[in-house]
């Protein structure tokens, strides 16, 4: 071995070390939509008891190997689906992730509370949260919005990749101009019932609109520096220097085309690929990844790596502080991933990259763990706070912004 190659493996063992003390808050997986697209919700033929590696990113042995301590469960439904046809869906993987917690109870663990996540750390469970992906999940509803709330969801992100009637997303036309007076009514009644604001996927029209109107920290579950990689999805520097400010927290993913910027025309040509084909252009079932495969054949695939993760987090570290970050890798809901970030297992190797980089153990276990869990606590606090001042909100988009549902 070079000198180099055993620095490597020491950098490893130490983030391996550090892991198990100082876990993984991961703020999004999509493993229930994978469920869902692969075998609808079929735990017995999808068992993630069992190696899953080829068909999943994510299964109990890798997530103890990636050193995850905490896991919010994306309850997303696709943007397309509208209406009731939304709502319903989006109950139907919330049902799915209340299965997961029953049928693999030894290992992970239900939590609505910071204290939960801090509880089932101690007695060497996952946490396991709920977050929601789009506001078209609530229909316009804010009684749906706090039945999603009472089911145990933690987080809402307004959009996700098309605009909603209230609030814009990043990659959609501009509609709105980021919140409308409705959206705005939607953050507070967010933060009355301790529901965390989720500025992934919005534009930063909207990002801004939320931190003006917010009472409590916002969270960013998965998305990288725009500064970096100047993808709309990403996060401009103006917003990430807000956040100390606000007390959020921004959660670096690590989707090959929001870190690398050569990723970006590769990904968009091999997406039309998949509608030529009739499919939708997010899928990621063994159909689409063949066609994905037969793609790259004649187009190599510019490949992300740990470095460029990493060096997301340390342009999001300098622009927001090492208090304001964490890590959202997306796990599930995207076809490709960085290599040595192939899968829930890969973490040590993001952390052992960091510490070759210097970050010191203190603000590591910060990443990984404390902020998040502070976030969540913050938000708790501000809403034991609004509800003793003010009850539930019913208003109306129609009421609000003179729109009338069309669904």
């Amino acid at each position: 071995m070079t000198a180099a190659d055993v620095r490597a493996a020491a950098f490893l063992d130490e983030a391996r070390a550090f892991l198990a003390a100082h876990p993984v808050v991961d703020g999004h997986n999509d493993l229930p939509w994978a469920l869902r697209e692969h075998v609808r919700y079929d735990l017995d033929r999808l068992d993630i008891a069992q190696d899953q590696a080829g068909r999943l990113h994510t299964d109990l042995r890798r997530l103890r190997a990636g050193g995850v301590g905490a896991q919010f469960w994306s309850v997303y439904v696709r943007s397309d689906l509208a209406g009731d046809d939304a709502v319903s869906a989006t109950l139907e993987q919330i049902d799915v992730v209340d299965q997961l917690l029953v049928r693999y109870a030894a290992d992970l663990a239900p939590a609505l509370t910071a204290d939960q996540m801090e509880a089932a750390r101690a007695v060497g469970r996952i946490a396991s949260l709920k977050g929601a992906e789009g506001g078209h999940s609530i229909n316009d509803s804010l009684a749906t919005l706090r039945a999603l709330y009472a089911l145990g969801v933690r987080y809402m992100t307004l959009t996700h990749n098309d605009n909603i009637a209230w609030a814009d997303s990043a990659t959609d036309v501009p509609g709105v101009g980021g919140l409308s007076a409705f959206g705005r009514e939607v953050v507070r009644e967010m933060n009355r019932l301790g529901m965390l604001v989720d500025l992934s996927h919005v534009a930063a029209t909207t990002m801004r609109d939320a931190l003006a109107t917010t009472e409590a920290p916002v969270l960013f579950s998965h998305s990288s520096a725009r500064a970096v990689c100047d993808h709309p999805r990403n996060i401009p520097d103006d917003v990430l220097e807000a956040l100390p400010g606000n007390g959020g927290v921004a959660m670096a993913t690590f989707v090959p085309k929001f870190v690398l910027p050569a990723a970006m025309e590769w990904t968009a040509a091999a997406d039309e690929n998949l509608r030529a084909h009739g499919l939708h252009h997010l899928d990621t079932t063994s159909e689409a990844m063949k066609l994905h495969a037969a793609f790259e054949e004649s187009r190599p695939r510019p490949v992300a790596t740990v470095a460029t993760v990493a060096d997301h987090l340390d342009h999001m570290r300098e622009a927001a502080g090492v208090d304001h970050i964490g890590i959202g890798g997306d796990f599930d809901g995207t076809a490709f991933t960085p290599s040595g970030l192939d899968d829930v297992a890969g973490y040590p190797n993001l952390i052992a990259e960091l510490l070759g980089r210097g970050w010191s153990q203190a603000d590591l276990a910060k990443l990984t763990w404390s902020n998040a869990v502070r976030v969540l606590r913050d938000a708790e606090s501000v809403a034991r706070d609004l509800s003793a001042r003010r009850g539930p909100s019913n208003a109306t988009l129609a009421e609000l912004d003179g729109v009338p549902r069309t669904h």
